[in-house]
């Protein structure tokens, strides 16, 4: 990543310095060093943002790590009356000194953290930073999504991840500032919820005054008194009332409209914060057995994705590399992705909200079950909600997937009990998106029942969804992978069915079948089309059925059912698997017409 793409798109300042590049580096196998005062051998160089498992890293060592240090000396930019240092993700536990001083400590792999360093910054320009990470590879009790927790990837698990992989940089902040900002969209009333809260030296008379543009033009500006030091209002935008003029300011994926955000923080007349950001109007819902954008029945067409590049691993190569992830859904017909067992980065997230591209963020699993595996999964899902609240992208949180880390649904009631509390506690921290209380099958606690068949014979799929009644004949007497799909005491209240994993066609000419895997394999380009084609008519002609989720994007290392090969280039022609995700014709083929 560049010092030009802005870390936190939502709440964006000038005064910022990115710390990207090259670091000072040591692994710490043995574990024989715990303050960076101790002798350290310095002797490598690490590229971060990337792991060090990755070859883009410098390094590219994917054996077993147990912890490793960073150091960095660097020249500080500017100075205000705060000087923030953040971490975009440092997997797993991670503690930070600034010249010495222990300035942080943090616990999750895959959201962020800050600490206010300006106590600890040295007199002139040259500060240091060093941060210590442990990660025990062996640890199936902690949120890890698709890291591997056997030496070489296997089956549907991938290499690892450890320390620094997503950007750490420095912000410069006035005495008092905007600290955090909320956006709730409340489609009904044509309004926009923002909640403001300040940080630093709360002051008495504060305010904060909010502006809302579309295309430069006003549509509201209003300012609100803070009450301590937060501010919570709706800001009521004109409702035109005709459906052709509400539509110019409603956000979806064929017209990704957003809206600009100014807020300055006062103190009387006193300018003392300025931030930029941006939002959106748009709702999403339940109505019985269909999802709802904007208040009309939606079709979701989505594609697993698992955020995963062949040298860079889990971190983008860059932002035109995420960027061109977003575009590459939308050119191949699907309105949205599941990003599976990983939190992306919010650079994704801005280009799906800015290019149009629903998200259903899921939670990383943990492999076992615990009290403390669940106070760690519990945390970090509560920090990932807060980061991407606002993303009017984010359509569907989903905090379990096939019952990973809660193995025996089907007979302890603590693991039960889990789905449910991360069901419940979802719904409060968001009441304003459905949830998914585990994904796949074994459902309980649900907005929306998922389920995953690989079945790789179109006509076997057709019989198994073309029934008369679902509840007795499916619910009750069919069991796709083997697996219920609810628990006793939570049958099917007409919830959206979505077949949310399915396909998983394995196609590389290039590797040998035994290094690679899929659900199934075909040998040639032309058989498949004619499955993904065969695959993706069944599934959009069934009625049951509110949406799918084809596996998968693209290949990731040994997996090789991604439409598209690892480097993103297609597989097929982008134009054909367009047609065959939306179930239509495919354009003919005019590359031989002559003039």
């Amino acid at each position: 990543m560049s010092q030009f793409e802005y870390p936190r798109p939502q709440l964006v300042r000038d005064a910022w310095q990115s710390l990207n590049g090259e670091w000072e580096f040591a692994f710490d196998h043995e574990q024989r060093f715990s303050h960076p005062g101790d002798p350290i051998d310095w002797g490598a160089r690490i590229n971060v943002p990337f792991a060090p498992e990755s070859k883009a890293s410098g390094i590219g060592d994917q054996s077993f790590h147990m912890a490793c240090w960073y150091r960095l000396t660097f020249d500080l930019e500017r100075r205000g009356a705060h000087t923030m240092l953040h971490f975009g993700a440092v997997d797993y536990h991670a503690r930070v000194w600034v010249n010495g001083v222990l300035v942080a400590e943090h616990e999750g792999g895959h959201t962020p953290f800050h600490a206010d360093i300006t106590d600890a910054l040295a007199e002139g320009p040259t500060q240091t930073i060093v941060v210590h990470v442990e990660d025990d590879p062996g640890d199936l009790a902690k949120p890890r999504g698709k890291q591997d927790w056997q030496l070489e990837p296997h089956s549907i698990w991938y290499p690892r991840t450890t320390g620094i992989w997503q950007t750490v940089w420095l912000e410069s902040l006035p005495a008092t500032y905007i600290g955090s900002l909320r956006w709730t969209p409340v489609f009904d009333g044509f309004e926009m919820g923002c909640e403001v809260l300040a940080g630093g030296d709360i002051r008495n008379n504060l305010a904060v005054s909010v502006r809302l543009l579309h295309n430069g033009v006003l549509l509201a500006a209003d300012r609100y008194l803070l009450v301590g030091r937060a501010a919570n209002r709706k800001i009521v935008l004109s409702d035109p009332g005709i459906d052709d003029s509400r539509n110019d300011l409603l956000w979806s994926p064929e017209r990704p409209t957003l809206l600009d955000a100014e807020l300055t923080l006062y103190c009387g007349d006193e300018v003392l914060d300025t931030v930029r950001s941006y939002t959106a109007l748009r709702s999403v819902a339940i109505n019985r057995d269909r999802f709802m954008l904007n208040g009309r029945p939606y079709p979701l067409r989505l594609v697993l994705d698992q955020g995963y590049w062949p040298d860079s691993l889990m971190t983008a190569p860059s932002d035109d590399a995420l960027r061109r992830d977003v575009e590459l859904a939308k050119e191949m017909g699907f309105n949205g992705v599941r990003k599976h067992q990983k939190i992306e980065d919010p650079r994704y997230l801005y280009w799906a909200d800015k290019l149009g591209l629903l998200v259903w963020e899921e939670m990383p699993s943990a492999y076992a079950f615990s009290p403390r595996a669940m106070t760690r999964l519990i945390k970090e899902w509560t920090e990932a909600i807060e980061r991407d609240y606002s993303h009017p992208c984010v359509i569907v949180w989903v905090p379990f997937n096939e019952s990973w880390g809660v193995p025996n649904l089907t007979s302890t009631q603590a693991h039960r009990n889990a789905v449910e509390a991360l069901y419940h506690m979802t719904r409060m921290l968001d009441a304003t998106r459905p949830v998914i209380g585990n994904d796949g099958w074994e459902a309980s606690a649900t907005d929306i029942l998922g389920i995953h068949d690989y079945d790789a014979d179109p006509e076997k799929l057709q019989q198994r969804y073309a029934v008369t009644d679902p509840v007795r004949t499916l619910f009750d007497q069919r069991r796709p992978g083997g697996r219920i799909l609810t628990l006793d005491g939570f049958p099917h209240r007409g919830q959206p069915i979505v077949l949310t994993e399915f396909g998983g066609i394995a196609f590389d000419p290039n590797a040998p079948a035994h290094h690679t895997w899929g659900y199934s394999r075909v040998g040639d380009a032309a058989t498949y089309l004619n499955r993904y084609r065969t695959l993706l008519k069944v599934v959009n002609e069934t009625v049951m059925f509110s949406g799918f989720c084809y596996t998968q994007f693209a290949d990731t290392f040994q997996e090789t059912n991604g439409l598209l090969n690892a480097d993103r280039s297609p597989k097929v022609p982008l134009a054909q698997i367009s047609a065959a995700t939306r179930n239509c014709a495919p354009e003919p083929d005019r590359s031989h017409d002559g003039p």
